[in-house]
């Protein structure tokens, strides 16, 4: 049933997508913790992202793979934070296609709110032509998630890292999830765990989400070996160059291009249909 156009599979979704979070708890609580402050000090200076993309329960079984070589992030008690993304772009989605048409520098630009501390910070994502990703972000007030434009920070920011001015974003794709961070034991690597994933575009009203598909990134200084890796590989979880972005903005905006996207798209149908079959 493709995701683009049902209602029925929204409403399949909603029956155990509220909250499939919680029920990695289990796994999350064998594992030892790492403080925010711990990881503060893990600088991945030459980052390599690497991408993988799983149902729930394939990934309840490389958490119990997992816990003997990785720290999971604990914040004020709690192992999964929620998080709420705005990505912005230009009237005719710029930075949506230069990902799309395979344009090797890019941008994301994105507010980006903490819902467990309101903290809120405007960020921006480059990839050089080496594959090579780098993350800045400063802090803006919780009001300025929708438009940063009176902020003058924000704009110099924006100026200085991009080619874009303020005037020619505005807000594209919304996207919620809940997150799960893993530190190897090593300090060498970080891993993030998206769940819940969820799309809304501001410009047509549009809503889609992924229902138990995970979307796994893995961070590492260069490459190097990684335990992770294998563990996927052995479970059958191969890497996918995917983005929340594209993916939440090809779902939810039907004219626009996405033909590069399809079978990324159809891969993930498939997991979701198997998933709500075995249900």
């Amino acid at each position: 049933m493709p995701l683009m156009a049902n209602c029925c599979l929204s409403k399949c979704l909603n029956m155990y997508s509220t909250n499939l979070s919680t029920s990695l708890l289990p796994f999350l609580s064998k594992m030892s913790p790492i403080t925010l402050g711990e990881m503060d000090g893990i600088r991945l200076m030459n980052r390599i992202d690497t991408k993988y993309v799983c149902t729930q329960a394939v990934l309840e079984k490389v958490l119990e793979d997992a816990r003997q070589y990785y720290l999971v992030l604990e914040n004020c008690g709690s192992r999964i934070a929620d998080y709420n993304t705005l990505y912005y772009d230009t009237e005719t989605y710029r930075m949506y296609l230069d990902h799309h048409n395979q344009r090797l520098t890019r941008n994301k630009v994105r507010t980006r709110t903490y819902l467990s501390s309101d903290d809120t910070y405007l960020e921006i994502k480059r990839k050089n032509n080496r594959g090579r990703t780098k993350k800045k972000r400063i802090p803006i007030r919780t009001e300025e998630f929708y438009s940063f434009a009176s902020n003058s920070s924000a704009e110099e920011f924006l100026k200085s890292r991009t080619e874009f001015s303020v005037a020619e974003l505005s807000p594209s794709t919304r996207t919620s999830f809940s997150r799960i961070t893993l530190v190897n034991k090593a300090k060498t690597e970080r891993l993030t765990i998206d769940t819940n994933l969820q799309f809304e575009n501001l410009r047509n009203g549009r809503k889609s989400e992924l229902g138990d598909c995970v979307i796994i990134e893995l961070k590492q200084n260069g490459w190097c070996h990684s335990e992770i890796k294998e563990i996927l590989l052995n479970r059958r979880v191969h890497p996918m160059r995917v983005s929340k972005y594209c993916i939440g903005t090809a779902l939810t905006c039907p004219q626009i291009k996405k033909s590069r996207f399809i079978g990324k798209i159809r891969t993930i149908e498939k997991l979701i249909n198997n998933s709500l079959l075995e249900r």
